[in-house]
């Protein structure tokens, strides 16, 4: 089987699997909910820019890939917290899914993008928003929510602010195929970067002398960079990217501004994408339902996988991105 010529994250170990799964030797993973933020700003030259990560190529699931800030829902992210914007309510129609599950996974976008890129989309108010999160005190309970010895609501409460659940979007969906050991049902978020806040630099350079350590221990690059540069990153194999990463970027790249996204949120659909595989003619058949450039050929004998060839470690910065 040859190598794919562009970014697709695909493990060796997948064909394997994905076989197992095919023939009733592989019990599927329960997925974790998750949820992850596209945080936009406008570049000075026009047109919206995203936050992307690089995850160290060290970490057990995807390493080396470019993704955005977000990870899993903490038991904790279900405590009371002062809320504004649609009610939970409002979220859980919106999701699929009941109130108290809404209100986790939207404070897990909130979270996890405060915890990974040093963003907080919250403030004092239901009409404001913080608008500077550096220093000292910032970053110690920053670190203490990333260690589990702070809850949100805690850190919240503590502080006296309000969250501002206004400034998400829910965006799109997507489930961990079930060929997969640790998988997730990840729900994708816009919002756009507050007036006055910036991103956390990311990895050993940024924890110099008199710098601020790098955001997030599961990163070891981010940038500022136009979802269409990124894509076109992929494109040409120079930018490891998961399925639902590179997909969501190709839905950003018709939007002209950060509040046209924003503004266009409501109507994306959140039907879940989940990876399907099944026997074609001799061949087993992975795809991803409505991305078709992401299906798979896998003879029934080979023990190869598209991206074989594609070391991780090797993939460079984005050519037109901005250092966070």
């Amino acid at each position: 089987m040859s190598s794919t010529t562009n970014g697709q994250w695909y493990p060796p170990e997948w064909p394997d699997r994905i076989r197992a799964l095919a023939n009733g030797e592989l019990t599927p993973a329960e997925p974790r909910r998750a949820a992850t933020v596209l945080l936009l700003r406008d570049a000075a030259s026009g047109g919206p820019t995203v936050h992307m990560l690089r995850r160290r190529t060290s970490m057990a699931f995807a390493g080396g890939a470019y993704a955005y800030p977000g990870g899993s829902v903490d038991p904790r992210d279900e405590r009371p917290v002062a809320w504004a914007g649609p009610s939970r309510a409002q979220w859980a129609v919106r999701m699929g899914v009941d109130p108290a599950t809404a209100q986790t996974i939207v404070c897990a976008a909130v979270r996890e993008t405060f915890e990974e890129s040093g963003v907080l989309l919250a403030g004092p108010s239901a009409e404001t928003v913080v608008t500077d999160t550096t220093g000292e005190d910032w970053e110690a309970d920053r670190a203490a929510l990333v260690a589990h010895e702070l809850s949100f609501a805690d850190f919240l409460g503590r502080r006296g602010l309000v969250l501002r659940s206004d400034l998400l979007g829910a965006w799109a969906r997507w489930i961990t195929p079930e060929f997969e050991p640790r998988r997730y049902d990840t729900w994708f978020f816009v919002a756009a970067l507050p007036e006055g806040q910036r991103t956390l630099p990311q990895g050993p350079a940024a924890s110099g002398p008199g710098e601020t350590p790098g955001a997030s221990t599961e990163a070891d690059l981010a940038v500022w960079i136009r979802p269409e540069e990124a894509a076109a990153g992929y494109d040409r194999g120079e930018l490891l990217m998961m399925p639902p990463t590179i997909a969501t970027l190709r839905s950003l790249q018709p939007y002209a501004t950060a509040a046209d996204a924003l503004g266009a949120a409501e109507a994306q659909n959140l039907t879940p994408v989940l990876a399907q595989a099944r026997l074609v003619g001799g061949e087993i058949e992975l795809s991803w339902p409505g991305h078709d450039e992401f299906t798979k050929h896998i003879a029934q004998d080979d023990d190869g996988a598209p991206g074989d060839g594609h070391s991780p470690s090797d993939s460079p910065s984005p050519s037109g991105g901005t250092p966070a």
